[in-house]
This record gives C-alpha cells, sequence and structure tokens, in this order.
C-alpha cells in the first residue's frame, strides 16, 4: 500500500481522536450526559448516526459479498431493511423519545422496559440487559472480524494486528467522549460511506463498455434478473424481506431516538435518514454485481468475495483516494463497533451496576464504571473474532436476529398496547431468544441442517415472541394505574407534536 493511502488513514484517525476529545470536555460529567448526550442531538447528527451505526462493515462488505453467494436474490434484503428503517422512523420513533422522557428519563431499553411496567431493578432490567450484553458481544466481533480482514487484505498486516488496531481505535474515542463522540464520529463516518459508494460503482462501471456488457459478463457467475425471479420460493423471499423486522429492536439504532432533541425532529431526521440508506444500499448492491462482472471479465483471483470493495479500491484509484476509500470500510466499521459498545456498557453501569449497587453512586464513578464497560466488552469481542472463518453476513444476521426477536415485539407493544403488563415482557424477551437460538443451532433437518437453512430466524422468532407476550399477559394482572396514566401522557405528547 502506497504511502499515500496512509497518510489518508492516518488523517482519519486522528480525526476519530479528536472528536472523542472535543466530547471528553462537552458531555462525560454525568452518566446522561454519557450514554445519552443529554437529550439534545440534533436531527442531522441522529439520522447519520441511526444509519453508520446500522450499516456497518456489512454495508461495504458483506453486502457486496452476498451479491457473488446469492445474485439478485440479494436485493430482498435490501428492500426489507428499508422497509423495516422507514417503519421504525414512522412508528417507533416519536413514541420511544416521548415514552422514555415521561417515563421518569429513562436512560437505556432496560431502564425504559422497568419504568414502562413502574417496577424497579425487576426481571425485565435484569433479562433485557443480559439478553444485549451477550448478542452484542457477538455483534461487535463482527465488526472487528471486518476490520481484521481489511488490514490484512489491503495492508499486508496479520489478521490479529489488524483487529488489535481496529479495537484501539474505537474504544480510545468511545471510552474518552461517549453517547456525543459516538454520535458525531458516526455523522463523519456516515459522510465517507455514502461519498465513497457512489464513488466506486461509478468508477468499477466504466471499465465496461455498457450496462449489456457488464450484466452479460456478471449472468456467468450469478442468474438473470429475469431468472432469479422465476427460481425464488416464497419462504425465500419471506427471510430475505424479514430483516426489516430486526428494526425495532436494535437498541443501538433506536437509542438515536431516545437521545434526539425534540419529537418534532425525528420528521427531518427521517427524510435525511431514509435518503442517505436508501443511496448507500443501491451502491452497496451496484458494487457487489460491478465486482461480479469485473472478476469474470478479468480472471482476477478473488479468494473472499466480501474484500471486492478493497479490491476496487486498489486498483482503480490514486492511492490518495485508495486511503479515503480504506478509511470509508474503517467508518462503517467503526461507527457500530463504537455504538454497540455503548449501549453494552450502558447496559452494565446503569441497569446492572447502579440498580443493584444498593445506595446512591456518584456521577463520576458510574461514568468511570461505564469506561470500564466499554473496556470489558470489547476484550471480550476481541478473543471471539480471533476466529477469522466466520462470516460478516453470517454473524449480523444471527445478532440482528436475536435483537428483533427479542426487543422488536416488546418495544412495539411497549408502544402501541397499554394492556400489556410486566409478565408478558419478560414471556416475550424469553420466548423470542430461545425460538432464534433453536433455529440457528439445533439440527433438525436431513444432514443435520438447522431450520435456519430454510427460514430466517428472525421470522419465528418474532411470532413465538408476540403471542408469548401477548398471552401471558392477557392471563395476568393488568397494569397499575400509574402505568396506564404514563401511557396516556407519552401517546398525547406524540400527537401534539405531530399535529
Amino acid at each position: 500500500m502506497p504511502i499515500e493511502s496512509y497518510i489518508s488513514l492516518a488523517i482519519y484517525f486522528l480525526a476519530m481522536l479528536a472528536i472523542g476529545l472535543f466530547a471528553y470536555r462537552k458531555s462525560t460529567s454525568d452518566l446522561s450526559g454519557y450514554i445519552l448526550g443529554g437529550r439534545a442531538v440534533s436531527p442531522q447528527v441522529t439520522a447519520l448516526s441511526a444509519g453508520a451505526s446500522d450499516m456497518s462493515g456489512w454495508m461495504l462488505m458483506g453486502l457486496p459479498g452476498a451479491m457473488f453467494v446469492m445474485g439478485y436474490d440479494t436485493i430482498w434484503i435490501a428492500l426489507g431493511l428499508l422497509i423495516g428503517a422507514l417503519c421504525n422512523y414512522l412508528f417507533v420513533a416519536p413514541r420511544l423519545r416521548a415514552y422514555t422522557e415521561v417515563a421518569d428519563d429513562a436512560l437505556t431499553l432496560p431502564d425504559f422496559f422497568d419504568k414502562r411496567f413502574n417496577r424497579k431493578n425487576s426481571p425485565v432490567r435484569i433479562v433485557t440487559a443480559s439478553v444485549i450484553i451477550l448478542f452484542f458481544t457477538l455483534y461487535t466481533s463482527a465488526g472487528l472480524v471486518a476490520g481484521g480482514k481489511l488490514f490484512e487484505s489491503a495492508f499486508g498486516m496479520s489478521y490479529e494486528i489488524g483487529l488489535v488496531v481496529t479495537v484501539g481505535v474505537v474504544v480510545a474515542y468511545t471510552l474518552l467522549g461517549g453517547f456525543l463522540a459516538v454520535s458525531m464520529t458516526d455523522f463523519v463516518q456516515g459522510c465517507i460511506m455514502f461519498v465513497a459508494l457512489v464513488l466506486v460503482p461509478i468508477v468499477a462501471y466504466q471499465t465496461f463498455s455498457g450496462s449489456d456488457e457488464m450484466l452479460t459478463t456478471a449472468s456467468r457467475s450469478i442468474d438473470s434478473f429475469s431468472q432469479s425471479l422465476t427460481e425464488l420460493t416464497v419462504l425465500g423471499v419471506v427471510s430475505s424481506l424479514a430483516w426489516g423486522l430486526g428494526y425495532f429492536g436494535q437498541p443501538h439504532i433506536i437509542v438515536r431516538f431516545m437521545a434526539i432533541r425534540s419529537i418534532k425532529d425525528i420528521k427531518v431526521a427521517r427524510n435525511i435518514g431514509m435518503s442517505w440508506m436508501t443511496v448507500t444500499i443501491i451502491g452497496a448492491l451496484a458494487t457487489g454485481l460491478v465486482g461480479v462482472a469485473y472478476v469474470n471479465k478479468t480472471g482476477l483471483a478473488l479468494d473472499d468475495p466480501e474484500t471486492i470493495f478493497i479490491v476496487f479500491s486498489e486498483i482503480l484509484f490514486n492511492p490518495l483516494i485508495s486511503g479515503f476509500l480504506m478509511a470509508a470500510i474503517l467508518a462503517a466499521i467503526m461507527s457500530t463497533i463504537s455504538s454497540q459498545l455503548l449501549v453494552s456498557s450502558s447496559s452494565l453501569t446503569e441497569d446492572m451496576y447502579r440498580a443493584f449497587a444498593g445506595k446512591e453512586v456518584a456521577q463520576k464513578t458510574l461514568v468511570k464504571i461505564g469506561r470500564i464497560g466499554v473496556f470489558a466488552v470489547a476484550l471480550v469481542a476481541t478473543l471471539l473474532a480471533l476466529d477469522r472463518s466466520n462470516s460478516i453476513l453470517s454473524l449480523v444476521s444471527n445478532a440482528w436476529a436475536g435483537f428483533g426477536a427479542a426487543f422488536g415485539p416488546l418495544v412495539l407493544l411497549s408502544l402501541f398496547w397499554r394492556r400489556m403488563n410486566h409478565a408478558g415482557a419478560v414471556a416475550g424477551i424469553i420466548a423470542g431468544v430461545v425460538t432464534v437460538l433453536f433455529w440457528i443451532y439445533v439440527p433438525v433437518l436431513a444432514n443435520d441442517k438447522p431450520l435456519s437453512s430454510v427460514l430466517y430466524e428472525i421470522v419465528p422468532g418474532f411470532i413465538v415472541s408476540t403471542l408469548a407476550t401477548i398471552v401471558v399477559s392477557q392471563l395476568t394482572a393488568k397494569p397499575c394505574a400509574k402505568t396506564q396514566q404514563t401511557f396516556e401522557v407519552a401517546r398525547q405528547q406524540v400527537m401534539e407534536a405531530s399535529a
């Protein structure tokens, strides 16, 4: 890798650390500032922060790689994600922003569930926090795998050194600046990702005489679009579209809605966020499609399809631009890792340590515990990521399904169904997690294959979790009067803001 590329990366790293230091001075004096930015984040930062933390390394590596393996079926995943993200902005964002503030200023998702049912240190809080820590450790490891592959492929470093560099920079600015640092770096990283995913497929396309040549060449490896449509199965389409269900239960995304400065700003954030997401997803799919054609045309040896964006960056661009594009991949990876580390740390601090400390804890002590939590989760995720054989898309899909099934129905029913109670919430979380794990790991089909080989695990997980929540809530006591009153106040605030 030429020296110019290293210079571009060095500038990027220094910029991220500078943002961390700035945020350290501005928003880390108390726990609310450290884990939620004081609920004063602008809609622009909210939108790009939510998008960047959502898409991660799989946007630039996993999704283009999926085009090699799945062909045009990947488009259904993209469509499901777009629909899910839009519904998240429309239905979850405004109500969650109002409800978490009305419910005694809940700072985390487990804290919200606790206060939603007018409980203190309840089982739903512990179960939710435990699931967050478990799945985010797995999710974070997926980002680190992407970082290790990037440094190995692009810079000739060992995979292990790539892990250390990736996690080192992310931990530094997240540990220092908390939520404000994560949101501000996500904004910058989202801008970098946007430019990269427009630039790379357009330049790669220029190596062909036109779309006919490109599509014909690509068809040597993947079926034509019309043929792929005729071979689709109902379960295949449902599995792909079901990725959109995951949005309702992703703590690192919906926490952005809790932190935005007002309900009225959500509409602006939605317009910016959906525009950004549409362009970047199309760019990622186009990178994969042009990549298939390019490999067939040139006979390029590509051992790992998930590195096609890296290959294009090295072959087609000036070294200085290549460094910028490498920074785009790091931006995608780091934006998600930092968000996941912070949410995991928040659960360890607010929902585990503070909830059961048995005494009032000083704000500075809580911030210190939060920083220790960031480091601890990062360490475990790094150890898991040492297994480089893991597929980025596979790791992300498992964690995405776990969160979507465990928390998606709970979030929606918490915001829209007055009758849901604490017992139903606990039952729903456990049912969703157990169903997803069973679907992924228990070999019940022929050739010892799991059920996930037929249908994406989020579908049965979401359904079972929803049914368990509703049935148990109906069979047990109604929520108390205070709980129902808080529900009504939050609903009223959303209606007034939407008027």
